[in-house]
This record gives C-alpha cells, sequence and structure tokens, in this order.
C-alpha cells in the first residue's frame, strides 16, 4: 500500500474530541488581510496576518486547507467534482527574494530567509528569472520529519507542502488564492522529501482548461520540463549539488498529488495536538484550533504583532540581492547578443 494512502487511513485513529477540531464548516470565502511589520529587505521584515473581522491569525494553522464549499474532514472525506486549496503565497513570481512562512516564529509570519547572517535570494538559472511561478504553501499541511516516505525513501522536510502555481498572473507576497491541484514533483533536497504541488489560480484563464498534468504538457509545453530543470540547479551557484528527485523526475498525476496533500494534512493535525512543544520545534500557536493546547486568546495574538518592529520603509536591496539583479541583467544581455549573431 502507497505510503501515502496509508497515513490517509490513520485519520480514522483520531478521537472524536481530535476529530472536532476538524469538523467541516460549510462557509463562504473567508478574505484575509496582511499587516507588514519591519522594513523591507531587512531582517526584521515581517508579514502578519489577520482574518476578514481583525483577528491576528497563523497562515499554517488558521487558514484552512480546504478552500470555501469544500471544507472537509480527511475521514468523511467523499470525491467531489472539484476539490479546491487555499494556497499561501510566500514568493512572487520572477522576483529573487526567499520568503517563507516562519514555522518557528509566534503566529507564523512570512520572513525573508536568512542565512550566515545574510538575507537569501535565489539566483536566476539561465534562462530563468528569479522563481519562475508564483511559490507557497498549503496551509494546513506539514511533511513530518520523522516520517519516512515508502516510495521516496526519505523524510520529510519540516514544512508545509509547497504549491508552484503556473498562472499568468504575478500575485503579491501573503496573498491567500484558490487553486486547482493538477500534480506533484518528488524533489529530493538534501537528503529530505520536499514534495512540489503544480497547481492553477482559479481565476487564472486557462484554470478551466487545465484539470491534469497532461493538460500542462499540452496548453504549457515545456512548463514542466522548466520546473524540473530549476529546481535541479537552483542550490548550484551557492556552491551544492545538482538536487534529486524520486521517480526519476516525473510528475505524479493530480490523484497521487490530492493523496500526499491529505497525508500531509494528517501529519499537521497531530502536530497541532501535541501537548508540548519541545526545543526548536515548530511553533504551533493558532488562534481559531477549538481542541488544540496551542490555541491563543485574541489578546494574546494581538501581543505578538504590537511586539514586532513598527512597519518602516524599505531599506535599498543588499549587494547579494543587486549581484542576482545584475546577473539576470547580463544573462538578458548575453541572449538578446546571440540572438542577433
Amino acid at each position: 500500500m502507497c505510503s501515502v494512502v496509508r497515513a490517509a487511513f490513520l485519520c480514522s485513529q483520531f478521537s472524536r474530541k481530535a476529530t472536532s477540531l476538524f469538523s467541516p464548516h460549510l462557509r463562504k470565502m473567508v478574505h484575509y488581510q496582511t499587516e507588514p511589520r519591519g522594513r523591507a529587505n531587512s531582517p526584521d521584515y515581517r508579514i502578519y496576518f489577520r482574518s476578514s473581522d481583525g483577528a491576528c491569525i497563523s497562515p499554517f494553522h488558521d487558514i484552512p486547507l480546504y478552500a470555501a464549499d469544500q471544507q472537509v474532514c480527511i475521514k468523511h472525506f467523499k470525491p467531489l467534482v472539484q476539490i479546491l486549496f487555499n494556497m499561501v503565497v510566500e514568493v512572487p513570481r520572477w522576483s529573487n527574494a526567499k520568503m517563507e512562512i516562519a514555522t518557528k516564529e509566534p503566529l507564523n509570519p512570512i520572513k525573508q530567509d536568512v542565512k550566515k547572517g545574510k538575507l537569501r535570494y535565489v539566483a536566476n538559472i539561465f534562462p530563468h528569472k528569479g522563481y519562475i511561478w508564483n511559490y507557497g504553501a498549503l496551509p494546513q499541511t506539514w511533511e513530518d520529519p520523522s516520517h519516512t516516505d515508502e516510495e521516496t525513501k526519505c523524510c520529510g522536510d519540516n514544512d508545509p507542502i509547497d504549491v508552484c502555481e503556473i498562472g499568468s498572473k504575478v500575485c503579491a507576497t501573503g496573498q491567500v488564492i484558490q487553486v486547482k491541484v493538477l500534480g506533484i514533483l518528488a524533489l529530493i533536497d538534501e537528503g529530505e522529501t520536499d514534495w512540489k504541488v503544480i497547481a492553477i489560480n482559479i481565476e487564472d484563464p486557462d484554470a478551466s482548461s487545465l484539470n491534469s498534468i497532461e493538460d500542462v504538457r499540452k496548453i504549457k509545453p515545456g512548463h514542466l520540463e522548466a520546473t524540473v530543470d530549476w529546481f535541479k540547479k537552483y542550490k548550484v551557484p551557492d556552491g551544492k549539488p545538482e538536487n534529486r528527485f524520486a521517480f526519476n523526475g516525473q510528475f505524479k498525476d493530480k490523484d497521487f498529488a490530492i493523496e500526499v496533500i491529505k497525508a500531509t494534512h494528517i501529519f499537521w493535525k497531530a502536530l497541532v495536538m501535541r501537548k508540548k512543544m519541545k526545543g526548536e520545534e515548530i511553533i504551533c500557536q493558532n488562534s481559531s484550533l477549538c481542541d488544540s493546547p496551542f490555541r491563543c486568546s485574541d489578546a494574546e495574538a494581538r501581543a505578538v504583532l504590537q511586539a514586532a518592529a513598527e512597519y518602516g520603509e524599505p531599506l535599498p536591496v543588499s549587494s547579494e540581492g543587486k549581484i542576482v539583479l545584475l546577473l539576470f541583467f547580463f544573462c538578458n544581455t548575453f541572449t538578446n547578443y546571440m540572438t542577433l549573431i
């Protein structure tokens, strides 16, 4: 039995108390607000989230996995004509700053990743510019680092599951969009399973025509090949070897992808129901999960934002970021020159 299918079966083992936390509630689409703190292009920059009524929330734990009227508990899951998921956009298409949900900070704001004291930017992998899709995560999912996947033979990467949204619109960091899943790629990143869901924004002009990974090959030729190439090489400029993939770099279909998502949703459920957090583990503070021991009051959530740095004007892009932009300029100039020869 596929490991993700077996993981989905584990949902039946949840107690009544635990499953009551995740019972489906049909409701209209919730709109989310973002509140920036600190100064962009600095280590203290954060993007916090609020619900439509202004309550401070975690984009990791409080935004539901399933969009709108398709909120379902996996235990009672029934096939639907179309399953839509919420996606939290971390990195807009064509940009280079490595923005991500801060899983180990209270309320899990989005921040720019820092390595060795410097803000991280992905290099431009010729002929690409920055991230070639809107890149983000599915809320209420978690790739469990203590679980070894039977298919990939590697453990999870300790993050929400990643999404590559392949639509034509450039989204904003912190935007919550509804996506249709089309397939999935299994990246092996430094020995960890790092699933990459391929999805399309339901508001994209091509959304109605894209319903499978094969549709992507037909309607967006070269897009999947570019995705594999990008993930294979994006760490090479940092002096690291090329990444590997499970399944020989082949994309798995929509049904397989949804099973993987369901499994990571179950791992997330177990995460937020733990009695205690240990050391440097993920912060599960949330505002809405009634049975979670990490649920906080509105006052406690507001205190997190109040303690954050005050919002200020963006700082100039760091020297590392400028080098990335200069490399893009050089690559474009070289490409145009070669075209003229």
